[in-house]
């Protein structure tokens, strides 16, 4: 029997998620943030991130209840059934597939300032040549490697990735703040917040300036809890404690980006803030200040930084195909493991659709920008499911209980609703593609008889339609890119109502699971402690 092991401790689980969050994201999500809601985007990360935190807490308790390989795949599939989670696995796939090629897209975006050829310029988008996708090809082949040479490569080159990073960034802050620290650049902070402009500012830079994006390197120890030791406390600490250690990090990284910003740049509002060096925001700073040192320092992290959560990336992804094949809804050949227990294949499936994912997205920002409209599904399904399975398991462990989960609950389905709507009409529109082309591969797997779909599995699925067409209508005829028809202020509260309409109806549409199915899922090999 082919099995996973456990050889993950709470640490190196929270080296892993760290590195997943801190990738490209802290280069480029300050600058982009600071052009949205000026010095009020300190609040944007405060927001956004207790937000996630909140998220986090959910899949904290489901993924320690049932440590599983892919959790997003199977935890979604075990609380409502195969049609639910084939659309909640098709999502976190896709999504994860994209996040390595996002971070190499990253790494050449920076070297090209040394490396023209790297990349062309086409309609203000960063475009890979045939010498850029070549590295490219390079690049994801290196971090495939050390994800199937051995646990060991991949443990040690995640410390030193780890420790290099943290070291790096806490370095930049301290000393670009030293060298120099405008308080007059904060002016107008407070007064964002006593306006409706304002807070529609500091709400869209969440999902619009990446800081929404910057977090969600805490769902890879979701989908590598089945290799993890000491649940009770590795999972908490490397979800919610993750995205608590880095928001400390990016709030220090806004301070500083703000304070240290000459006024001059600042003359024609933060809308067009810009400066030289601007493409590699903190290195153009430290040059405008003079320090020389500072700016190779900070492009050479620029090439690791992204490298470094790309590493963390290959290995989620995997896990999560990995688990879809176990299901059914891929070959079943992609869980077939090397000698030393790693998905060998699903990780090489993965390289050949992660390449082909730079062809119809060029650019980073268009990568991201996709990214986003995809991510805040799979966050949603973390609390109806939390919810769904306390009613349906009330007996089984768990190592991590969530308090005042109804209400906690509510208030996390209610911020990815939020995120969602805050990314706007022209990303959430993309979403039914996204969704089209998942039903697709579901219904081959369907009629070649590798998932089999019952009434009760059907009709425990119907809710995600009302849900999905809902996000996309309220996005439509809202003040997020749409034609306004829903003001905002009003808008938080047909949202409130739709989140608590949805989630009443999702978790009585749950799978009543008999002892037989509760058991065969308990004892299944995915939750072997091996």
């Amino acid at each position: 029997m082919e099995q996973l092991h456990r050889r993950l401790f709470p640490g190196t689980l929270l080296m892993l998620s760290m590195n997943a969050i801190i990738g490209s994201g802290w280069l480029l999500a300050p600058l982009y943030a600071a052009r949205v809601a000026g010095p009020a985007a300190i609040f944007s990360w405060i927001i956004g991130g207790l937000a996630v935190i909140l998220i986090a807490f959910t899949f904290a308790e489901l993924s320690a209840m049932f440590p599983v390989a892919g959790g997003t795949a199977r935890i979604p599939q075990l609380s409502h059934g195969a049609l639910v989670g084939f659309v909640l696995s098709w999502m976190a796939w896709l999504s994860s597939l994209m996040m390595a090629p996002v971070e190499v897209q990253a790494v050449l975006q920076y070297a090209s300032l040394f490396f023209p050829s790297l990349m062309r310029e086409i309609a203000g988008a960063h475009i890979l040549t045939i010498w850029g996708y070549l590295w490219a090809t390079i690049l994801m082949l290196v971090l495939c490697f050390l994800n199937i040479a051995s646990y060991r490569t991949l443990t040690r080159s995640n410390f030193i990735l780890f420790v290099f990073k943290i070291a790096i960034v806490i370095l930049t802050i301290i000393v670009i703040m030293k060298a120099r620290f405008n308080p007059a650049n904060f002016s107008g902070m407070m007064g964002a917040t006593l306006s409706l402009q304002g807070w529609q500012a500091i709400l869209t830079a969440i999902a619009t300036s990446g800081i929404a994006f910057a977090f969600n390197g805490f769902k890879s120890s979701v989908e590598l809890a089945g290799e993890a030791k000491n649940l009770a406390f590795a999972i908490p600490l490397s979800t919610a404690g993750a995205v608590i250690a880095c928001l400390l990090i990016y709030l220090g990284l806004q301070v500083c980006f703000i304070g240290a910003l000459d006024p001059a740049s600042l003359q024609q509002g933060w809308q067009h803030l810009n400066f030289t060096g601007d493409v590699g925001p903190f290195a153009g700073l430290a040059a405008a200040i003079g320090i020389a040192w500072l700016v190779k320092v900070l492009y050479f992290t620029a090439v690791i930084s992204p490298a470094g959560a790309g590493l963390t990336y290959v290995t989620s992804t995997a896990r999560i195909l990995y688990a879809m094949s176990k299901i059914g809804y891929v070959p079943k050949f992609l869980s077939q493991l090397n000698h030393q227990r790693f998905p060998v294949r699903a990780i090489a499936v993965n390289f050949v659709l992660g390449m082909l994912s730079f062809l119809p997205l060029p650019g980073w920002q268009a990568m991201v920008n996709f990214l986003v409209s995809v991510l805040v599904i799979t966050y949603a399904m973390g609390p109806i499911a939390l919810i769904s399975l306390r009613l349906t398991m009330p007996d089984v462990k768990r190592p991590f209980r969530l308090p005042a989960a109804n209400a906690l609950c509510f208030l996390a389905f209610y911020f990815c609703n939020l995120f969602s709507y805050w990314t706007g009409w022209e990303t959430i529109s993309k979403l039914a593609i996204a969704l089209l082309i998942g039903f697709v591969f579901f219904g081959i797997s369907y009629t070649r008889g590798r998932v089999k779909i019952d009434t009760r599995a059907l009709i425990s699925g119907l809710w995600m339609i009302p849900y999905l067409f809902g996000l996309v209508a309220i996005s439509y005829l809202g003040s997020f890119g749409g034609i306004n028809l829903i003001p905002f202020g009003w808008d938080f509260v047909v949202i409130a109502l739709f989140t608590l309409g949805i989630l009443y109806v999702a978790v009585r549409a749950r799978v009543a699971l008999s002892s037989e199915d509760m058991a065969h899922f308990l004892g299944s090999e995915a939750l072997s402690t091996v």
